[in-house]
């Protein structure tokens, strides 16, 4: 299926969901990525998945790092529930310094959250030092806001993950 922005995708029969070949994402450091797409075939607003994946390909690192501040926290609770001792443990002294820690991955996914809004969300999976197990995931509404930073949970807001409506535009919720 050809899709805007993306070309020819191919399907994952296994999840159905369509991938693009890889594409350099500017956001990611130029980075060579396959953008996956989920629900996007049957959806009635295909237009809003284009806007997002345009915003998406044509904004720099600044997005990612006007978040930064949410990710260092995310650090700062994980940190905080070990000993320097500890095997694995990372020191990081401010949030400009995340970025040395962070290894994003290569398949940004798009799927819409709730099919009665209009919002597409991208979502990064990446791995990071801090927190081996669980990783970091950065959400962004639309392509160009980061609306969710945490642990890999799957979920695109903090409302879904946590049930609660009043989390929506929260980007980050402390792990305390």
């Amino acid at each position: 299926m050809n899709v805007p922005g993306l070309g020819d995708t191919t399907l994952d029969e296994g999840t159905d969901w369509l991938c693009s070949a890889p594409i350099q994402v500017k956001m990611l450091d130029d980075a060579m990525c396959e953008i996956v797409l989920e629900g996007y075939a049957e959806d009635p607003h295909q237009e809003d998945f284009h806007a997002a994946i345009a915003a998406f390909l044509s904004k720099g690192p600044d997005v990612l790092k006007a978040a930064q501040a949410h990710i260092f926290q995310y650090y700062r609770d994980v940190s905080g529930r070990q000993s320097a001792s500890d095997e694995g443990f990372v020191a990081i002294d401010t949030p400009a310094d995340v970025w040395r820690h962070i290894q994003f991955g290569y398949e940004p996914m798009v799927e819409r959250g709730d099919p009665d809004e209009r919002d597409v969300y991208i979502s990064l999976t990446c791995n990071c030092d801090w927190e081996r197990e669980h990783g970091l995931q950065i959400v962004l509404r639309n392509g160009d806001t980061v609306c969710k930073i945490g642990p890999f949970d799957g979920h695109v807001t903090n409302a879904d993950a946590f049930d609660d409506d009043s989390l929506k535009h929260v980007i980050y919720r402390s792990l305390s």
